[in-house]
């Protein structure tokens, strides 16, 4: 499981776009967001650069935990 810090998220739309955003580049994925926490967690085969880069396509800024 990797996790990223990710800023900008507030609403349960930005929840939806970030689970989404992953599961387009491995549709297996598991999609973990902690609105609160600002973290989401992913269990994928993507590298976490891939991870990161489909967060950051959907407006996000985002990092490896």
């Amino acid at each position: 499981m990797q996790v990223f810090n990710v800023q900008g998220m507030t609403c349960g739309h930005c929840v939806k776009g970030v689970t989404r955003a992953v599961q387009e580049q491995d549709a297996a994925a598991r999609v973990e967001v902690d609105l609160a926490g600002r973290q989401v967690r992913v269990d994928s085969a993507l590298t976490a650069e891939q991870i990161l880069a489909a967060i950051r396509e959907e407006g996000y800024s985002a990092e490896v935990a």
